[in-house]
């Protein structure tokens, strides 16, 4: 008998275990995550009460890669435009959070007695919430339409951002074992200068290269090319001496801005939960019982921290920010719990060896702690406003409502303000283009050319050609030319103009000096930048040009998601409706019913465009036939009719799920002409639905909309007529 691998019976373990306490934890209704971190627990080495875990080593390298495929995941789920979205009101609220929580908890190490590492580090873990935890808190408490959530999720996003920062932070000061700005500051500029060189690239190659490939991805190549993606940027970020986290991060928030976003998404969740589940499990093999008993005045400090000082930060910050009383006292007492960046962070410290063991084992204490907490929290949120706002004087309460009314009625920005926003965007991203190109151009182009004679002269040559787009736009590129106007017709204003624009041809003489001092002299670079800047300037049209053609491409690639889904909203009138799947589970009220039965058009105004069953695909199904567990049925209607749609799914059906919608079906539109045969026909008499295999959801007369008519409506000329079904038939009923 063949003998089995101990990784083999290691997994057997985790997952048997993992999927039991899952199912525990699903039915006490509390976050999985903790369940497997229990599980972790039980089949770790310092628990003897189950067989353990042989091969640690191996189960924390199967871990590290689910630390991948989490922050790969949420990268894709980050977008940089969902950041810019967020606003100041998330902004302020989230880094004042995070700020101060992780100053009070560092604090709190030094005067317990903590090294100066274990006390940073243990701020960076108290500073960032849970997103799953929170998620999971906001639907069980059927709060999600509250304006405060709205804030909350805007704030986990800055969060994300900010530990992703944090992590290159603490690796930074966990190497030197210093607190030097310097180090510091080079660390964050380094990190700043990849960021920015990542994603311009990524944006500038990878939707295009989709595009091109776009025929041959199915579901499995589109998976390969996803994951060879992420880890190819995990090896260049470990390269840059970056973690491998922020390299999967980076190339899923890049990724967040093609049209494969929500494919690869779908596609990569059951790896992602597989592999995640290892990493929180392994998690709790790293827990020590008698080192929480040991631990646990820390313990309760940093709960303390979490359930008094960060809700009380946070809604300052919400406060500043300029929201009600309520909203921000909402808002701080909803992130008050720790969760899955907390670990990373944690287990950072350990694998650099510049942390206590004790540390993770706390934070995993306080993590449990706090997730336990968190519902608890958000629903006396709004009796703790009430007793505020009863021990607040009257005259404090009218001023932080005056603020608020103020704040909400601030003007657009200032013409400077646009004006400064455009200069640092563009003068960033371009240099850090620039230098890529000279520095790229000097390891290896300048080998390549040593054979030729002239072997520095066409280096140079080369290299000046290849920057010259970016040299002009760095020097000349405008934009805001409303606000450039509005400024220059005050002439206090026309001074600082003139010196931000001879700044920014200044350092373009810079790059272009530093190109010629790599392979010349100080002289003879100094001739060099006068003869570069005689010819730029008389191909500037050309140069313009070309720039002008990469910019588009750039723009044209950033902007494909948006303006793919606005493509898609703009075929799917009548007015606000739409497709949307779901799945129906076993316990679904409407299994067994025949569609008649379910009456899903009286009650919630939708139809039901498809129904897929395994491999039977049934479009515009008739009145009489049933829905079965598993189907996949995909629902036309407006926003608010999927909502409640969705929402009496949520309340009999936990395990309801969202997928896309599939190419199979859509919702086309087309106008009634004068030689059409259906006119002064009725919906049943024109045979629509047997021509197209497809379902009239709305007709327009005289600009009077009738969603859902009924089928003895008599078509008249110009009725501008929406229909859903197979795409090909209704084309060719419409020719």
């Amino acid at each position: 008998m063949s003998h089995v691998p101990n990784l083999i019976t290691d997994l057997t373990l985790i997952l048997c275990s993992a999927a039991v306490i899952s199912l525990l934890f699903k039915k006490l209704k509390q976050p999985i995550v903790l369940g497997y971190i229990i599980a972790g627990l039980l089949v770790g080495p310092n628990l003897k009460l189950f067989p353990t875990v042989v091969e640690l080593e191996s189960i924390r390298t199967w871990a590290d890669i689910g630390v991948i495929f989490l922050l790969f995941s949420l990268g894709l789920e980050f977008s940089f435009k969902k950041l810019l979205k967020v606003g100041g009101i998330a902004s302020v609220t989230g880094i004042m959070g995070v700020g101060f929580t992780m100053l009070v908890g560092f604090l709190a190490a030094k005067i317990i007695g903590w090294s100066n590492m274990d006390g940073l580090f243990l701020g960076g873990i108290l500073s960032i919430a849970s997103t799953t935890i929170i998620i999971r808190a906001f639907d069980e408490l059927n709060v999600k339409t509250q304006k405060f959530t709205e804030i909350v999720m805007g704030v986990l996003v800055i969060e994300d951002l900010v530990a992703v920062v944090l992590m290159v932070i603490l690796s930074t000061v966990s190497i030197s074992q210093t607190f030097e700005g310097t180090e510091m500051l080079m660390s964050i500029v380094k990190l700043v200068f990849f960021l920015v060189l990542w994603f311009v690239s990524g944006i500038f190659f990878l939707p295009t290269l989709l595009k091109k490939i776009k025929k041959l991805l199915n579901e499995e190549s589109l998976l390969i090319v996803a994951l060879a993606l992420c880890f190819f940027m995990v090896y260049l970020a470990t390269k840059a001496g970056f973690s491998s986290a922020l390299g999967a991060f980076i190339m899923g928030s890049i990724l967040a801005e093609t049209t494969k976003a929500e494919k690869i998404e779908h596609i990569l969740n059951p790896l992602k939960n597989l592999f995640g589940a290892i990493f929180f499990v392994s998690v709790g093999m790293l827990i020590v019982p008698e080192m929480i008993l040991k631990y646990i005045f820390p313990i309760l400090i940093a709960t303390f921290i979490l359930l008094i000082g960060k809700p009380f930060f946070v809604a300052v910050g919400a406060l500043i920010s300029g929201q009600p009383l309520k909203v921000s006292v909402q808002t701080g007492m909803s992130l008050s719990q720790i969760g899955e960046f907390s670990f990373i962070i944690a287990g950072l410290g350990l694998s650099l060896k510049v942390t206590s063991e004790f540390l993770y084992p706390i934070a995993v204490a306080v993590s449990v702690l706090t997730a336990f907490t968190t519902p608890f929290m958000i629903r006396f949120s709004d009796p703790m406003y009430h007793f505020l706002e009863g021990r607040l004087s009257p005259k404090l309460i009218q001023k932080l409502e005056n603020y608020s009314v103020g704040a909400q009625e601030v003007k657009d920005d200032s013409d400077w303000k646009k004006i400064i926003q455009f200069n640092l965007t563009n003068i960033l991203v371009n240099s850090v283009v620039i230098i890529t190109i000279i520095l790229l151009c000097t390891k290896y182009l300048a080998p390549i050319m040593s054979s030729y004679t002239y072997k520095n002269a066409l280096t140079s040559i080369i290299t000046l050609a290849l920057i010259s787009p970016f040299l002009w736009a760095l020097a000349f590129r405008r934009k805001q030319p409303q606000a450039y106007a509005n400024l220059w017709l005050n002439k206090r204003h026309r001074g600082p103009l003139v010196i931000l624009m001879i700044s920014r041809v200044v350092l373009s003489l810079i790059y272009i000096g530093f190109l010629f001092d790599t392979f010349y002299s100080y002289k003879i670079a100094f001739i060099g930048v006068l003869i570069a800047s005689f010819f730029l300037f008389l191909l500037h049209k050309k140069i313009r040009a070309f720039y002008a053609r990469i910019e588009n491409r750039f723009m044209q690639n950033f902007n494909e998601r948006e303006n793919s889904m606005h493509e898609e909203q703009s075929k799917l009138t009548p007015w606000d409706s739409h497709l949307s799947n779901f799945v129906l589970n076993p316990q679904s009220p409407f299994i067994g019913k025949t569609l008649e039965e379910a009456r899903l058009r009286e009650v919630f105004g939708v139809n039901i465009a498809s129904i897929e069953r395994g491999d039977n695909f049934i479009i515009v199904p008739n009145r009489y036939e049933r829905l079965y567990p598993l189907d996949v049925i995909s629902v036309i209607g407006t926003d608010e009719q999927l909502s409640n749609f969705k929402s009496f799914l949520e309340s009999t059906d936990k395990e309801l799920s969202i997928l896309s919608p599939k190419n199979e079906v859509s919702l086309q539109f087309m106008v009634v002409g004068k030689d059409a045969k259906i006119i002064g026909k009725s919906i049943r008499e024109s045979s629509i639905r047997e021509l197209t295999n497809g379902l009239v959801v709305g007709i327009e007369r005289n600009n009077k909309r009738i969603l859902n008519p009924e089928s003895d409506f008599v078509f008249e000329l110009n009725d501008k007529i929406w229909i859903v079904g197979n795409e090909k038939r209704i084309q060719v009923f419409k020719k």
